[in-house]
């Protein structure tokens, strides 16, 4: 589409700035609170514009979480375009910048959206399943990091303290840990009635969790960072936001040695990279490639075990895009 009206947003827990241009010219700054009756009261100002339609205006805004909650159910019932970016890339893509307040954000933003306006990759707002499950995730993820907290020191203080401190400690801390396994196989069980109970989502789920190593926590996952698969459809794509793929450096005669990057879904990378280590044990394809790579072509084993974990992303979109699940001894028929 092509728009006339480009609206940079900055958003924050209590308020929003909006920047609002006319093409590369600016118009006005305005700030309201982070509440639907006073976004609204916005849009209706903004109607009232020479020339205004929504229809024509683009909202953009960095990802900041439930935050930008409001402003995206408000825009979305008025069907308005909306587009969702990392604050790094928009950031990257202005060039050297000084100076920084709410309203300077929300002015850049619009400019980003302006120069950008032809590659502007338009929001697709999740289901309300999903967003469920994206929430139980969360939750789950908070409840075994708290686990972590109390046991790790428990365990690790054993062979330091006396024996009679170590179990002083653990008694202290056994009712919460006792209640905590008690909340994660709630949380657990509710994850899985959720994706019992929608179709869509227990195909998917059926259909990566036949790749071998892939178990329920990274299928679930994997399902709410592709939004089902619709915002990232490509294997090559996700592999790079869940930062498997390795990128050279060269400049010159110098040669660098390839390596990921940094910038990347460290979650969804960690769960990936557990997946693999588990389908290089009971998966005797992949355990025979990892094999060969190190001790026949002495490849180093973190990166051969990112192949692997390349491997098994291509896999899952191949079983997705295919609708159909992994087949280990899958011949391909010659005509």
């Amino acid at each position: 589409m092509e728009f006339n009206f480009f609206i940079g947003t900055d958003v924050s827990k209590n308020e929003l700035d909006f920047a609002i241009m006319q093409n590369k010219t600016f118009l006005f700054h305005k700030k309201v609170s982070n509440t639907p009756a006073a976004i609204t009261t916005l849009l209706n100002e903004l109607v009232k514009l020479p020339g205004f339609k929504l229809s024509m205006a683009v909202f953009c805004m960095e990802h900041t979480g439930i935050y930008s909650n409001h402003l995206l159910g408000v825009l979305f019932k008025k069907q308005c375009s909306v587009c969702l970016e990392a604050a790094l890339h928009i950031r990257n893509s202005l060039g050297n910048i000084r100076g920084k307040s709410d309203k300077i954000d929300a002015i850049r933003i619009a400019e980003y959206a302006y120069k950008n306006r032809e590659q502007l990759r338009l929001w697709q707002p999740k289901r309300e399943v999903v967003i469920r499950l994206a929430q139980l995730s969360a939750t789950r993820s908070r409840l075994i990091e708290a686990q972590k907290v109390l046991t790790t020191p428990i365990k690790e203080s054993r062979e330091f303290i006396p024996k009679g401190l170590v179990k002083e400690n653990t008694t202290i801390c056994q009712s919460t840990l006792i209640a905590i396994k008690k909340d994660l196989t709630k949380v657990d069980k509710a994850i899985q009635e959720i994706i019992a109970s929608d179709l869509e989502l227990r195909r998917l789920f059926a259909l990566i969790t036949s790749v071998d190593g892939i178990g329920k926590a990274t299928a679930t996952q994997i399902i709410i960072s592709t939004n089902e698969f619709k915002t990232i459809n490509n294997p090559t794509k996700f592999a790079c936001y869940a930062g498997v793929v390795p990128f050279s450096k060269e400049s010159g005669l110098f040669k660098g040695r390839a390596r990921v990057s940094h910038l990347a879904n460290k979650k969804m990378k960690t769960l990936l990279h557990l997946a693999a280590l588990s389908a290089i044990r009971y998966n005797n394809d992949m355990e025979a490639y990892y094999g060969r790579k190190v001790t026949q072509e002495n490849k180093n084993k973190m990166s051969t075990l990112n192949a692997v974990r390349n491997k098994l992303i291509h896999r899952i979109f191949a079983c997705v895009n295919n609708n159909r699940p992994y087949e280990k001894n899958y011949q391909r028929l010659v005509a």
